[in-house]
């Protein structure tokens, strides 16, 4: 303010100082226009100055204004003017900017917009023929499996050697595929959506469990029912022939045959349809067929439990004892029948398991086959059907476990009659001998294969690694279990 053109006496930097204080300006106003000992302060002079000096600053302004008013509203039109101009220039740009918009709105936006649409039509289009492709299979599955039952069953007949049993097979490998689209429902899969159809669910409830049901029983009831000993027979035959009356109980070669592939059939059934575990390995030589083992196990607990209870009321009535092992023997040759057949039937390829990995050989042709070369190619053979139920059962050989768990059980029974006494006790006593002999007997009649059983025709001694003709007897590579067997009637009958 000191550079203004009129000077003032009014202190202009006090004023504009930014420590001033109104009360401490006030109070040297008063102090400078009155005494300090006065009682009666003399206000009026310091308003008077105050009063003037506000005054004499309005009148400053005026005359400031006045003098600047020109150039301000100069300045103001300027400014006015500028900014017309400048918004004529950008609403002109807005209007080219708003109707280029439009013109990418219409040539860009709403064809992408119907773009769009045909693109989620055809989605979901493809996602219906995809579904409608995936339920089309699964009927026409489901209705050849419906065929394949029906030549299983042999047209409604309960006999189960009418149909045929090799449509078990294809039916088996009929609801595995059924099971494979039916589990392939994740995104991209080719069951996708299959969950969601309502008529899925009722062809698996109604059509596909019930045709498993059946195909499962029919199997488990072959193997069940698999008996191709001939001892049975043979007695037969010789009681009737010493009574001069015709017989024809003797098993045909076309009978044999047509058992042996039944049973194969009902094995390879058994074995495609054991169910994977879930995460497992998909590598066939870790599966382990668990319906498989379930019914050839049951076969052989079935056959156990017979023979325990008739050994153990022969052994109390001595007269029924050599029908009773006739029978037992026959038994047994009808496990070392399945032991055969399993021995000789590889295991099935199955559709949702990889084969193992073959080592590779020398791409030389030329080189002539070793022994190690043939050794190597024994072991890639395709793995047969008897190994998984050896490694399940912890035994060399089915009719060691036959016997062997045969006489575990029957010390208890021979026991339990010692502990009655009485005629039974002491008949057995007195016939040690004619037992012994004849349990050894039973051993070696049981112990061969039966006739007309082809394949590897094993009759391996336990822990031996022997192998006995079809007339080898006891002495022929089961002294073991023959002893054993033995050993838990006669031995009991020692103490």
């Amino acid at each position: 303010m000191a550079e203004m053109d009129e000077p003032s006496y009014i202190d202009y930097e006090a004023f504009l100082d930014p420590d001033f204080s109104p009360p401490a300006f006030a109070n040297s106003l008063v102090l400078a226009t009155n005494n300090p000992s006065d009682t009666p302060l003399d206000l009026s002079t310091p308003l008077s100055r105050v009063l003037f000096d506000v005054q004499e600053i309005d009148t400053h302004i005026d005359a400031l204004i006045t003098k600047s008013a020109l150039p301000l509203l100069e300045y103001t039109q300027d400014n006015a003017s500028s900014s017309a101009r400048l918004l004529e220039e950008t609403e002109s740009q807005v209007a080219s900017l708003t109707e280029s918009y439009k013109r990418l709105e219409r040539e860009v936006i709403e064809r992408h917009k119907a773009a769009e649409e045909v693109r989620i039509t055809a989605e979901r289009l493809c996602e219906t023929v995809k579904l409608g492709r995936a339920v089309s299979r699964c009927f026409s599955l489901g209705r050849q499996l419906e065929a394949q039952v029906s030549e299983t069953t042999g047209a409604g007949s309960n006999d189960s050697r009418k149909g045929d049993h090799k449509a078990m097979i294809r039916a088996a490998h009929t609801l595995i595929l059924l099971r494979q689209l039916l589990a392939a429902t994740g995104k991209g899969e080719e069951g996708e959506g299959l969950n969601r159809v309502h008529v899925i669910q009722t062809l698996q409830d109604e059509i596909v469990a019930n045709a498993e049901r059946t195909i499962l029983s029919r199997a488990q009831q072959i193997v069940r029912e698999f008996s191709m000993s001939s001892l049975l027979a043979s007695s037969q035959t010789s009681t009737i022939s010493s009574t001069n009356q015709p017989s024809n109980s003797s098993t045909t070669y076309a009978q044999t045959e047509d058992t042996k592939s039944r049973t194969i059939s009902a094995l390879t059934t058994l074995y495609l349809l054991s169910p994977l575990k879930p995460k497992a390995t998909t590598i066939s030589s870790s599966f382990e067929p668990t319906l498989l083992l379930t019914a050839l196990q049951s076969y052989l607990q079935t056959a156990l439990t017979s023979s325990l209870a008739a050994l153990a009321r022969a052994l109390a009535t001595l007269p029924t004892l050599d029908r009773t092992l006739l029978e037992i023997a026959a038994r047994c040759q009808n496990i070392v029948a399945l032991e055969s057949l399993l021995a000789s039937t590889p295991a099935p390829p199955h559709p949702l398991l990889q084969p193992p990995s073959r080592p590779t050989q020398s791409s030389s042709s030329s080189i002539k086959p070793t022994s190690s070369t043939i050794a190597v190619s024994a072991t890639t053979a395709p793995p047969k059907l008897l190994a998984p139920l050896l490694a399940h059962l912890d035994t060399a050989a089915l009719p060691s476990y036959f016997w062997r768990s045969l006489a575990g059980a029957l010390s208890a029974r021979v026991q339990d009659i010692l502990a009655r006494g009485g005629v039974s006790a002491r008949t057995l006593r007195s016939n040690r001998e004619r037992v012994r002999e004849a349990l050894r007997e039973c051993v070696g009649r049981g112990s061969q294969v039966p006739e007309g059983v082809g394949g590897v025709g094993m009759n391996v001694a336990a822990g031996t690694g022997k192998k006995g003709g079809a007339g080898a007897g006891a002495g022929a590579g089961w002294e073991r279990e023959a002893a054993v067997m033995v050993g838990a009637v006669v031995g009991v009958l020692g103490r």
